[in-house]
């Protein structure tokens, strides 16, 4: 990917239905043959963003520019797009080479073209057998490369993705999105796509777009959207969070209940109330006789429930001078296995100062 060349300029765009405001103030480049995702919670303003990028909801202010030209007041028939809904919207009645073919047929294609390049699509995106089945005789999955192959047919210099793979099984979203970014990355297409699985963004994308109540909150690769949320919405939307309430005590150096701990450096002055956050994950287990010359951070908790998911246990501890009801952990099942975890055992936890971020207590939800 190649990130010379700003291909979609979004430039403070606003979109209201009525006085309800959709979109505020949003702006935001997109890179040639990056692969985008908005994600966010439902209602957050993700999919009226996709839509005024296609000209399908115009926006009411603001302006949208794709690769030189203003297309802000265009109809979708003239901006250089495909686009793969939620819902496939695949013709019932058409069969699948007619399917791919119908956007090649509207461009004028001679009949020869059109059936070398449906041939070529259907072989790209795995189904060569099945071009004379209708859309009807195919699973979920094969209908969404369908899709994918019909919104790529003419070589569109954007393809937008809404939520292309909410209605499928587990099994089958998650196969289908690693082709889906190996299509990307073969044809080189600049590509956005609307989802609110943190997962298949953080799998899928080259940077990721928050978006919350209209406007984006942060714009970031996925480590850094992982690792160093903005904003405490970030953190919590993005993965599980455990959030104190701290106060500071110097730069480094930070009150929760009554326990002292170091943290990440931040701007806050001493005495400021905080909400301190560590992932589950960052939290490093040790058996209850560990000590280590220099270790901060270490506490003795009691592990009072135990969850398997499979590649990792998430443990509820506790420790009453924190002053929750739980620190949720995840622990590795080689960690469970070496260390002969149990319910209701006493033991050592390390919350690593460089994985401990400080946010303001006013951004803390009740």
């Amino acid at each position: 990917m190649s990130k010379s060349k700003s291909y979609l300029q979004i430039d403070n765009l606003w979109k209201a239905f009525g006085d309800f405001v959709a979109l505020q103030d949003v702006s935001l480049d997109v890179f040639e043959g990056e692969f985008v995702c908005f994600l966010g919670p439902s209602g957050c303003g993700k999919t009226t963003l996709l839509r005024a990028i296609a000209g399908l909801d115009l926006q009411s202010r603001g302006s949208v520019i794709q690769d030189g030209v203003d297309v802000s007041e265009l109809p979708p028939a003239q901006r250089d797009f495909g686009i793969v809904f939620q819902s496939y919207a695949l013709f019932p009645n058409l069969t699948i080479r007619k399917n791919i073919a119908f956007g090649l047929e509207n461009a004028g294609r001679d009949r020869a073209s059109i059936n070398n390049r449906v041939e070529e699509l259907l072989q790209l995106v795995g189904l060569p057998e099945q071009g004379d089945k209708y859309p009807a005789q195919l699973s979920g999955g094969q209908q969404q490369r369908i899709a994918l192959a019909r919104a790529i047919a003419t070589s569109p210099g954007l393809l937008l993705l809404d939520e292309p793979l909410s209605a499928l099984d587990a099994k089958v979203r998650v196969r289908l999105r690693h082709e889906i970014k190996a299509l990307q990355r073969e044809l080189g297409v600049t590509t956005i796509m609307v989802t609110h699985d943190q997962e298949e963004a953080l799998a899928m994308a080259d940077r990721i777009v928050v978006i919350n109540e209209g406007r984006i909150e942060q714009v970031g690769t996925p480590t850094e959207i992982y690792q160093n949320p903005q904003t405490l919405f970030v953190a919590d939307f993005i993965g599980e969070m455990n959030q104190f309430e701290a106060t500071i005590d110097d730069q480094r150096q930070l009150q929760i209940g009554s326990s002292r701990f170091s943290c990440r450096s931040h701007e806050f002055t001493s005495g400021a109330q905080v909400i301190a956050a560590i992932r589950p994950d960052n939290i490093v287990p040790q058996p209850l006789d560990y000590k280590a010359a220099g270790e901060v951070n270490c506490h003795r908790v009691v592990l009072k429930d135990m969850e398997f998911l499979g590649s990792f246990w998430r443990c509820r501890l506790h420790n009453e001078n924190f002053k929750v009801n739980h620190l949720i952990a995840d622990f590795s099942a080689n960690a469970v296995r070496r260390l002969n975890l149990q319910p209701d055992q006493s033991m050592m936890v390390q919350l690593p100062e460089d994985t401990m971020i400080i946010y303001a207590r006013d951004e803390a939800r009740v």
